[in-house]
């Protein structure tokens, strides 16, 4: 759940384009069958199995449009759902819950799709020491939902944006010259608090990465056995992370080896929703 610094600050303001982007002008549906103001209720009903998460921010939807909007929850965010299941009712205006109901379903259904698929992953890592990680691959202006999804289904988050840590791709290896230039250049300008985290793609980069004191070392597509002489090589000198194409169907091959973290962008870029519907509007 957001706290309500966060919510107002991170989260309303999302939440209001959103609406924005669905109600231009007005909703000339609703105003058309419903000119003047009439309470109502309807049901929120789960259609699938799965990990349920976003409720806050489907309640934030209609009390944004209207905070007299009064939401009864029967499950918490984190719960397993089943098809079926009555979820919640929604007590207000049905001009708001006509209007809210996609931009408060959107929401739900994408955050609920995201903790169901990371729940299945990290179900996986079960009885390891690795810790399932996200990614920046999320859906722009979304990450802040999709990042909480992804806690909420059993992982956990890497870093939040580009000014919450340091990792050194690629291209920034490229740009600085190599692994240990680029090693140096962080510490020298990173504030001290932040660890360094390098990727690296074969044994020798990984013998720089060790050698010029990275905290973490992410083996990033290297296959089976590169990445087990790796953690020979790291002998607990760096924290390790393995990452590259990593997704349900493939994460049991990595088990064995004992790195520290898996991370995935499938947990956000790749999960389907989970199918909830607003039902049984009625007047009350």
């Amino acid at each position: 759940m957001f706290d309500p610094i966060t919510l107002k600050l991170n989260v309303d303001p999302l939440i209001l384009s959103a609406l924005q982007e669905d109600i231009s002008s007005e909703d000339v549906s609703t105003n058309s069958v419903m000119p003047t103001a009439q309470q109502g209720m309807a049901e929120l009903i789960c259609k699938q199995d799965g990990i349920i998460c976003g409720l806050q921010v489907f309640e934030r939807t209609f009390k944004l449009l209207d905070d007299t909007t009064r939401v009864e929850f029967f499950v918490e965010d984190g719960d397993f759902v089943e098809k079926g299941t009555l979820m919640a009712n929604v007590y207000g205006d049905i001009r708001v819950l006509l209007s809210g109901e996609r931009t408060a379903l959107n929401y739900l259904q994408r955050m609920s799709g995201v903790a169901t698929y990371t729940h299945s992953v990290a179900a996986l890592l079960e009885g390891t020491k690795t810790k399932l990680l996200d990614t920046r691959k999320t859906t722009p202006n979304n990450r802040i939902f999709e990042k909480y999804a992804v806690t909420c289904g059993g992982g956990n988050n890497h870093r939040y944006n580009l000014s919450d840590g340091v990792m050194l791709k690629d291209n920034h290896i490229g740009a600085a010259g190599g692994v240990k230039e680029a090693i140096a250049a962080a510490k020298e300008y990173a504030p001290f608090v932040r660890k360094i985290e390098v990727e690296v793609e074969n044994l020798d980069m990984v013998r720089e990465a060790v050698e010029a004191g990275a905290h973490i070392i992410m083996l990033d597509n290297m296959d089976h056995e590169e990445m087990a002489e790796a953690m020979r090589i790291i002998d607990g000198r760096a924290e390790v992370e393995v990452s590259g194409n990593v997704t349900k169907e493939n994460i049991a091959r990595l088990t064995d080896l004992g790195v520290d973290y898996i991370s995935s962008g499938a947990l956000t870029h790749s999960a389907p929703i989970l199918d909830i519907s607003l039902k049984n509007l009625h007047a009350v």
